[in-house]
Protein backbone atom coordinates (compact mmCIF):
# COMPACT_ATOMS: atom_id res chain seq x y z
CA UNK A 1 0.00 0.00 0.00
CA UNK A 2 2.54 2.41 0.79
CA UNK A 3 4.31 1.82 -2.55
CA UNK A 4 1.35 2.45 -4.73
CA UNK A 5 0.92 6.02 -2.26
CA UNK A 6 4.10 7.02 -3.31
CA UNK A 7 3.89 6.22 -6.28
CA UNK A 8 0.76 8.16 -6.85
CA UNK A 9 2.41 11.14 -4.76
CA UNK A 10 5.44 11.02 -7.33
CA UNK A 11 3.65 11.15 -10.00
CA UNK A 12 0.83 13.71 -9.65
CA UNK A 13 1.04 15.33 -5.81
CA UNK A 14 2.36 19.01 -5.46
CA UNK A 15 3.51 19.43 -1.81
CA UNK A 16 3.17 22.96 0.05
CA UNK A 17 6.65 24.39 0.87
CA UNK A 18 8.23 21.49 -0.31
CA UNK A 19 11.43 21.28 -3.20
CA UNK A 20 10.56 18.62 -5.11
CA UNK A 21 13.95 18.15 -6.94
CA UNK A 22 15.76 17.58 -3.45
CA UNK A 23 13.03 17.12 -1.04
CA UNK A 24 12.92 13.36 0.94
CA UNK A 25 10.26 11.25 -0.57
CA UNK A 26 7.26 11.74 2.16
CA UNK A 27 6.20 9.71 4.50
CA UNK A 28 2.37 7.62 3.77
CA UNK A 29 0.36 8.19 6.92
CA UNK A 30 -2.26 5.47 7.27
CA UNK A 31 -4.07 6.86 10.80
CA UNK A 32 -3.81 8.63 13.81
CA UNK A 33 -4.94 9.03 17.02
CA UNK A 34 -4.09 11.18 20.12
CA UNK A 35 -0.29 12.54 20.05
CA UNK A 36 0.27 9.81 17.50
CA UNK A 37 0.90 9.17 13.96
CA UNK A 38 0.81 5.98 12.12
CA UNK A 39 2.37 5.29 8.73
CA UNK A 40 1.20 2.74 6.32
CA UNK A 41 4.25 0.47 7.78
CA UNK A 42 2.73 0.78 11.59
CA UNK A 43 5.59 3.18 12.34
CA UNK A 44 4.10 5.55 15.38
CA UNK A 45 5.48 9.35 15.02
CA UNK A 46 4.89 11.38 17.61
CA UNK A 47 3.42 14.49 16.27
CA UNK A 48 4.71 17.36 18.56
CA UNK A 49 3.83 20.53 16.04
CA UNK A 50 0.01 19.49 16.13
CA UNK A 51 0.33 18.92 12.36
CA UNK A 52 0.86 22.31 11.43
CA UNK A 53 -0.48 23.62 14.65
CA UNK A 54 -3.71 22.64 14.51
CA UNK A 55 -4.74 19.69 16.20
CA UNK A 56 -5.98 21.03 19.89
CA UNK A 57 -7.14 17.97 21.68
CA UNK A 58 -5.60 15.05 20.14
CA UNK A 59 -6.08 13.28 16.63
CA UNK A 60 -9.05 11.53 16.03
CA UNK A 61 -11.05 12.62 19.33
CA UNK A 62 -14.04 10.66 19.10
CA UNK A 63 -16.22 13.57 20.57
CA UNK A 64 -15.38 15.95 17.30
CA UNK A 65 -15.47 12.60 15.12
CA UNK A 66 -19.15 11.36 16.04
CA UNK A 67 -19.94 15.50 16.37
CA UNK A 68 -18.66 15.00 12.29
CA UNK A 69 -20.41 11.71 11.54
CA UNK A 70 -23.61 13.12 12.88
CA UNK A 71 -24.00 16.62 11.14
CA UNK A 72 -22.72 14.71 8.03
CA UNK A 73 -26.17 12.56 7.94
CA UNK A 74 -28.09 15.64 8.61
CA UNK A 75 -26.73 18.40 6.34
CA UNK A 76 -23.38 18.78 4.83
CA UNK A 77 -23.46 22.18 3.31
CA UNK A 78 -25.46 24.38 2.13
CA UNK A 79 -24.41 28.19 0.21
CA UNK A 80 -24.16 31.06 3.14
CA UNK A 81 -25.70 33.47 1.52
CA UNK A 82 -29.67 33.98 2.13
CA UNK A 83 -29.59 30.58 4.21
CA UNK A 84 -28.32 30.02 7.78
CA UNK A 85 -28.24 26.82 9.84
CA UNK A 86 -27.80 25.42 13.58
CA UNK A 87 -24.33 24.48 13.66
CA UNK A 88 -23.32 27.95 12.17
CA UNK A 89 -25.51 30.08 14.91
CA UNK A 90 -24.43 28.06 17.71
CA UNK A 91 -21.03 28.20 16.68
CA UNK A 92 -20.95 32.10 16.20
CA UNK A 93 -23.00 32.30 19.61
CA UNK A 94 -20.10 30.16 21.33
CA UNK A 95 -17.01 32.08 19.81
CA UNK A 96 -19.08 35.73 21.01
CA UNK A 97 -19.00 34.16 24.52
CA UNK A 98 -15.75 33.40 24.50
CA UNK A 99 -14.30 35.94 22.49
CA UNK A 100 -12.51 39.64 24.57
CA UNK A 101 -15.80 41.07 25.33
CA UNK A 102 -17.27 43.68 22.53
CA UNK A 103 -16.54 41.54 19.18
CA UNK A 104 -19.58 40.67 18.19
CA UNK A 105 -20.13 39.52 14.72
CA UNK A 106 -18.39 36.44 13.21
CA UNK A 107 -17.70 36.55 9.53
CA UNK A 108 -16.69 32.86 8.40
CA UNK A 109 -14.16 32.08 5.51
CA UNK A 110 -12.04 29.05 4.90
CA UNK A 111 -8.60 29.43 6.89
CA UNK A 112 -6.16 31.63 8.65
CA UNK A 113 -5.18 33.58 5.34
CA UNK A 114 -8.62 34.04 4.29
CA UNK A 115 -9.82 35.17 7.71
CA UNK A 116 -6.75 37.65 7.33
CA UNK A 117 -8.12 38.91 3.79
CA UNK A 118 -11.40 39.82 5.32
CA UNK A 119 -10.22 41.65 8.52
CA UNK A 120 -7.81 44.01 6.41
CA UNK A 121 -11.22 44.23 3.79
CA UNK A 122 -13.88 45.03 6.56
CA UNK A 123 -11.26 47.44 8.50
CA UNK A 124 -10.66 49.33 5.34
CA UNK A 125 -14.48 49.47 3.68
CA UNK A 126 -15.36 50.13 7.04
CA UNK A 127 -13.90 53.63 7.05
CA UNK A 128 -14.78 54.31 3.30
CA UNK A 129 -18.32 53.43 3.87
CA UNK A 130 -18.29 56.35 6.25
CA UNK A 131 -17.47 58.46 3.72
CA UNK A 132 -13.47 59.04 5.30
CA UNK A 133 -11.43 56.46 3.55
CA UNK A 134 -8.11 55.19 4.84
CA UNK A 135 -6.15 53.36 2.74
CA UNK A 136 -3.10 52.42 5.08
CA UNK A 137 -2.45 49.48 7.13
CA UNK A 138 0.35 48.60 9.66
CA UNK A 139 1.91 45.55 10.30
CA UNK A 140 4.90 44.14 12.44
CA UNK A 141 8.46 43.72 11.05
CA UNK A 142 8.95 39.45 11.24
CA UNK A 143 5.20 38.91 10.57
CA UNK A 144 3.43 35.92 9.24
CA UNK A 145 -0.07 36.26 8.35
CA UNK A 146 -0.78 34.02 5.51
CA UNK A 147 0.14 33.35 1.94
CA UNK A 148 -2.70 34.75 -0.34
CA UNK A 149 -1.87 38.43 -1.83
CA UNK A 150 -3.34 40.83 1.40
CA UNK A 151 -2.34 38.35 3.84
CA UNK A 152 1.28 38.71 2.10
CA UNK A 153 1.53 42.02 1.42
CA UNK A 154 1.01 42.54 5.88
CA UNK A 155 3.52 39.75 6.41
CA UNK A 156 7.71 40.33 6.23
CA UNK A 157 8.81 40.83 3.09
CA UNK A 158 11.11 37.73 2.35
CA UNK A 159 11.91 34.71 1.20
CA UNK A 160 7.70 33.62 0.80
CA UNK A 161 7.43 36.62 -0.57
CA UNK A 162 9.88 37.98 -3.13
CA UNK A 163 8.57 36.56 -5.97
CA UNK A 164 5.32 38.39 -5.73
CA UNK A 165 6.38 41.76 -4.22
CA UNK A 166 5.94 43.79 -7.19
CA UNK A 167 2.21 42.79 -6.76
CA UNK A 168 1.98 43.53 -2.98
CA UNK A 169 0.36 46.92 -1.36
CA UNK A 170 2.79 48.99 0.67
CA UNK A 171 2.20 48.76 4.77
CA UNK A 172 3.79 50.83 7.05
CA UNK A 173 5.98 48.24 8.77
CA UNK A 174 6.78 48.97 12.35
CA UNK A 175 9.48 47.28 14.13
CA UNK A 176 9.48 43.57 15.73
CA UNK A 177 8.51 44.16 19.43
CA UNK A 178 10.87 41.42 20.59
CA UNK A 179 13.70 43.64 19.30
CA UNK A 180 12.86 46.93 18.71
CA UNK A 181 10.84 50.03 19.99
CA UNK A 182 7.55 49.35 18.29
CA UNK A 183 5.81 52.18 20.36
CA UNK A 184 8.17 55.05 19.42
CA UNK A 185 7.37 53.99 15.79
CA UNK A 186 3.56 53.61 16.39
CA UNK A 187 3.85 57.32 17.75
CA UNK A 188 6.05 59.02 14.75
CA UNK A 189 3.48 57.10 12.23
CA UNK A 190 0.06 58.30 13.82
CA UNK A 191 1.32 61.30 13.76
CA UNK A 192 2.73 62.18 10.21
CA UNK A 193 0.14 59.36 8.94
CA UNK A 194 -2.69 58.92 10.83
CA UNK A 195 -4.99 60.42 9.11
CA UNK A 196 -4.46 57.60 6.44
CA UNK A 197 -4.27 54.50 9.08
CA UNK A 198 -6.81 52.01 8.66
CA UNK A 199 -5.16 49.05 11.13
CA UNK A 200 -2.49 48.02 13.00
CA UNK A 201 -2.48 44.00 12.59
CA UNK A 202 -0.24 42.10 14.92
CA UNK A 203 0.35 38.83 16.11
CA UNK A 204 -0.48 39.22 19.75
CA UNK A 205 2.43 38.00 21.80
CA UNK A 206 4.43 35.64 19.57
CA UNK A 207 5.53 35.89 16.10
CA UNK A 208 4.93 32.49 14.85
CA UNK A 209 6.73 31.78 11.45
CA UNK A 210 9.72 33.91 12.34
CA UNK A 211 10.42 31.85 14.75
CA UNK A 212 8.10 32.09 17.93
CA UNK A 213 9.79 35.25 19.32
CA UNK A 214 7.71 36.07 21.94
CA UNK A 215 6.73 39.95 22.83
CA UNK A 216 5.24 41.66 25.74
CA UNK A 217 1.91 41.45 26.81
CA UNK A 218 2.36 45.70 27.98
CA UNK A 219 3.13 46.51 24.39
CA UNK A 220 0.08 45.02 23.09
CA UNK A 221 -1.64 47.17 25.84
CA UNK A 222 0.00 49.96 25.02
CA UNK A 223 -0.43 49.54 21.06
CA UNK A 224 -4.38 48.99 21.59
CA UNK A 225 -4.23 52.26 23.84
CA UNK A 226 -2.83 54.27 21.06
CA UNK A 227 -4.56 52.73 18.36
CA UNK A 228 -7.79 53.36 20.06
CA UNK A 229 -6.85 57.45 21.09
CA UNK A 230 -6.30 57.89 16.72
CA UNK A 231 -9.70 55.57 15.81
CA UNK A 232 -7.87 53.15 14.43
CA UNK A 233 -8.33 49.48 14.31
CA UNK A 234 -6.27 47.25 15.74
CA UNK A 235 -6.40 43.79 13.99
CA UNK A 236 -5.23 40.43 15.99
CA UNK A 237 -4.26 37.25 14.22
CA UNK A 238 -5.01 34.93 16.56
CA UNK A 239 -4.93 31.99 13.90
CA UNK A 240 -2.32 30.14 15.62
CA UNK A 241 -2.19 31.65 19.21
CA UNK A 242 -6.35 31.20 19.74
CA UNK A 243 -7.71 28.40 21.61
CA UNK A 244 -5.14 28.16 24.59
CA UNK A 245 -1.85 28.35 22.74
CA UNK A 246 -0.54 31.17 25.15
CA UNK A 247 -2.70 30.00 28.26
CA UNK A 248 -6.22 31.59 28.04
CA UNK A 249 -8.23 31.17 25.40
CA UNK A 250 -6.68 33.87 23.22
CA UNK A 251 -3.41 35.79 23.29
CA UNK A 252 -5.80 39.00 23.94
CA UNK A 253 -6.87 37.75 27.03
CA UNK A 254 -2.92 37.74 28.34
CA UNK A 255 -3.17 40.85 27.97
CA UNK A 256 -6.78 42.12 29.02
CA UNK A 257 -6.79 43.93 25.32
CA UNK A 258 -9.87 43.39 22.59
CA UNK A 259 -8.97 44.14 19.46
CA UNK A 260 -11.34 45.55 16.89
CA UNK A 261 -11.30 42.68 14.57
CA UNK A 262 -9.69 38.84 15.83
CA UNK A 263 -8.77 36.56 13.01
CA UNK A 264 -8.71 32.72 14.17
CA UNK A 265 -8.19 29.30 12.47
CA UNK A 266 -6.06 26.27 12.89
CA UNK A 267 -7.54 24.97 16.22
CA UNK A 268 -11.01 26.03 16.14
CA UNK A 269 -12.21 22.73 14.47
CA UNK A 270 -9.74 20.61 17.24
CA UNK A 271 -7.63 20.72 13.75
CA UNK A 272 -9.67 18.19 11.93
CA UNK A 273 -11.99 19.88 9.44
CA UNK A 274 -10.66 23.76 7.89
CA UNK A 275 -12.54 26.52 8.65
CA UNK A 276 -11.62 29.89 9.50
CA UNK A 277 -13.08 33.14 10.93
CA UNK A 278 -13.18 36.83 11.85
CA UNK A 279 -14.75 38.34 15.17
CA UNK A 280 -15.50 42.20 14.51
CA UNK A 281 -16.94 44.70 16.62
CA UNK A 282 -20.76 45.79 16.48
CA UNK A 283 -19.29 49.50 15.43
CA UNK A 284 -17.85 47.83 12.54
CA UNK A 285 -20.80 45.81 11.36
CA UNK A 286 -22.88 49.04 12.03
CA UNK A 287 -20.55 50.69 9.06
CA UNK A 288 -21.77 48.54 6.64
CA UNK A 289 -25.61 48.75 7.14
CA UNK A 290 -27.54 51.03 4.64
CA UNK A 291 -29.75 51.43 2.37
CA UNK A 292 -27.09 51.67 -0.31
CA UNK A 293 -26.65 47.87 -1.87
CA UNK A 294 -22.58 49.38 -2.49
CA UNK A 295 -21.47 49.28 0.86
CA UNK A 296 -22.35 45.55 1.33
CA UNK A 297 -19.21 43.54 2.07
CA UNK A 298 -18.74 41.47 -1.31
CA UNK A 299 -17.07 38.66 0.40
CA UNK A 300 -17.40 34.99 0.81
CA UNK A 301 -16.25 31.59 0.00
CA UNK A 302 -18.19 28.42 -1.57
CA UNK A 303 -17.78 26.34 1.87
CA UNK A 304 -18.34 29.12 4.12
CA UNK A 305 -19.94 28.38 7.52
CA UNK A 306 -19.59 24.88 6.91
CA UNK A 307 -22.43 22.90 8.46
CA UNK A 308 -20.04 19.84 9.11
CA UNK A 309 -16.80 22.07 9.91
CA UNK A 310 -19.37 24.36 11.92
CA UNK A 311 -20.37 21.02 14.35
CA UNK A 312 -16.79 20.21 14.44
CA UNK A 313 -16.18 23.59 15.70
CA UNK A 314 -18.90 23.44 18.86
CA UNK A 315 -17.43 19.95 19.48
CA UNK A 316 -14.06 21.24 19.91
CA UNK A 317 -15.13 24.38 22.05
CA UNK A 318 -17.04 22.30 24.23
CA UNK A 319 -13.59 20.07 25.01
CA UNK A 320 -12.44 23.46 26.81
CA UNK A 321 -13.70 22.44 30.42
CA UNK A 322 -11.20 22.70 33.63
CA UNK A 323 -9.58 19.59 32.69
CA UNK A 324 -7.96 20.92 29.56
CA UNK A 325 -6.86 23.74 31.56
CA UNK A 326 -5.42 21.92 33.51
CA UNK A 327 -3.14 19.75 31.09
CA UNK A 328 -2.05 22.98 29.20
CA UNK A 329 -0.66 23.91 32.41
CA UNK A 330 1.36 20.44 32.52
CA UNK A 331 2.52 21.01 29.47
CA UNK A 332 3.43 24.41 30.10
CA UNK A 333 5.49 22.79 33.33
CA UNK A 334 6.87 20.34 31.35
CA UNK A 335 8.46 22.98 28.82
CA UNK A 336 9.67 25.23 31.83
CA UNK A 337 11.39 22.51 33.20
CA UNK A 338 13.15 21.11 30.04
CA UNK A 339 13.99 24.33 28.70
CA UNK A 340 16.10 25.63 32.03
CA UNK A 341 18.20 22.52 31.21
CA UNK A 342 18.81 23.78 27.52
CA UNK A 343 19.64 27.17 28.33
CA UNK A 344 23.37 27.65 27.99
CA UNK A 345 23.73 24.06 26.22
CA UNK A 346 26.19 24.34 23.61
CA UNK A 347 24.78 24.77 20.52
CA UNK A 348 21.52 26.70 21.94
CA UNK A 349 21.63 30.84 21.20
CA UNK A 350 18.08 30.90 23.63
CA UNK A 351 14.93 29.23 24.31
CA UNK A 352 11.50 31.07 24.17
CA UNK A 353 8.59 29.85 25.85
CA UNK A 354 4.94 30.96 26.39
CA UNK A 355 1.63 29.04 27.23
CA UNK A 356 1.99 25.39 25.25
CA UNK A 357 4.56 26.75 22.84
CA UNK A 358 8.52 25.94 23.35
CA UNK A 359 11.04 27.00 20.81
CA UNK A 360 15.04 26.70 21.03
CA UNK A 361 16.77 28.81 18.57
CA UNK A 362 20.16 27.12 17.61
CA UNK A 363 23.50 28.42 17.26
CA UNK A 364 23.73 28.38 13.34
CA UNK A 365 23.08 30.38 10.41
CA UNK A 366 19.40 32.04 11.01
CA UNK A 367 16.87 32.16 8.36
CA UNK A 368 13.89 29.92 7.09
CA UNK A 369 16.43 28.12 4.48
CA UNK A 370 19.07 27.14 7.26
CA UNK A 371 20.14 24.20 6.70
CA UNK A 372 20.20 23.34 9.84
CA UNK A 373 16.89 23.22 10.32
CA UNK A 374 16.26 20.26 7.42
CA UNK A 375 19.31 18.09 9.45
CA UNK A 376 16.87 18.22 12.79
CA UNK A 377 13.74 17.74 10.97
CA UNK A 378 15.55 14.72 8.95
CA UNK A 379 16.94 13.25 12.39
CA UNK A 380 13.61 14.04 14.31
CA UNK A 381 11.65 12.01 11.99
CA UNK A 382 14.07 8.80 11.87
CA UNK A 383 13.90 9.45 15.77
CA UNK A 384 10.02 8.77 15.53
CA UNK A 385 9.38 12.62 16.23
CA UNK A 386 7.98 14.87 13.99
CA UNK A 387 9.59 18.50 14.25
CA UNK A 388 9.37 20.64 11.75
CA UNK A 389 12.12 23.50 12.56
CA UNK A 390 11.49 27.35 11.21
CA UNK A 391 14.82 27.83 9.84
CA UNK A 392 17.62 27.65 12.94
CA UNK A 393 14.03 27.18 15.35
CA UNK A 394 13.15 24.27 17.06
CA UNK A 395 10.16 24.69 18.19
CA UNK A 396 7.43 21.86 20.39
CA UNK A 397 3.45 23.41 20.05
CA UNK A 398 1.60 19.63 20.87
CA UNK A 399 -1.46 18.70 21.37
CA UNK A 400 -3.02 19.08 24.40
CA UNK A 401 -3.24 15.45 25.33
CA UNK A 402 0.23 14.83 24.87
CA UNK A 403 2.02 13.43 27.91
CA UNK A 404 4.79 14.35 29.71
CA UNK A 405 6.95 11.15 28.96
CA UNK A 406 5.82 11.48 25.23
CA UNK A 407 7.33 15.52 25.61
CA UNK A 408 11.07 14.11 27.18
CA UNK A 409 10.89 11.68 24.39
CA UNK A 410 10.79 15.41 22.23
CA UNK A 411 13.57 17.02 24.06
CA UNK A 412 15.88 13.77 24.02
CA UNK A 413 15.92 13.67 20.50
CA UNK A 414 16.87 17.47 20.42
CA UNK A 415 19.46 16.96 22.70
CA UNK A 416 20.57 13.67 21.02
CA UNK A 417 20.80 16.09 17.95
CA UNK A 418 22.80 19.21 19.64
CA UNK A 419 25.42 16.27 20.81
CA UNK A 420 26.17 15.78 17.41
CA UNK A 421 23.99 12.95 15.79
CA UNK A 422 22.50 12.58 12.94
CA UNK A 423 19.92 10.94 10.34
CA UNK A 424 20.93 8.49 8.01
CA UNK A 425 20.47 8.96 4.20
CA UNK A 426 17.43 8.75 2.81
CA UNK A 427 16.09 8.88 -0.83
CA UNK A 428 14.77 11.94 -2.73
CA UNK A 429 12.73 13.04 -5.30
CA UNK A 430 16.17 14.30 -6.97
CA UNK A 431 19.71 15.47 -6.35
CA UNK A 432 19.93 17.21 -3.16
CA UNK A 433 22.60 20.35 -3.66
CA UNK A 434 25.62 20.57 -2.32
Amino acid sequence: MSDIILQRDAQYVWHPYTQHHQAPFPIAVARAQGSWLYDTNGRAILDAISSWWVTTHGHCHPTIVDAIAEQARTLDQVIFAGFTHAPATALAAALVAELPQGLTRIFFSDDGSTAVEVAIKLSLQSFANQGKPRTLIAALENAYHGDTFGAMAAGARGVFTHMYEPLLFDVARLPDPSEGDTLAALDALIASRGHELAAVIVEPLVLGASGMRVWDEQVLRDIRERTSAAGVHLIADEVMTGFGRTGPMFACDRATVRPDLLCMSKGITGGVLPLGATAATEEIFDAFRSDDRRKTFFHGHSYTANPIACAAALASLSLFTPACHAERTRIEQLHTEQLSVLRGTRGVKAVRQIGTVAAVELDAPAGYLSDIGRELAAFSLQQGVLIRPLGNVAYCLPPYCTTNDELRLVYDVLQRFLQGERAAPVPTGGPVDD
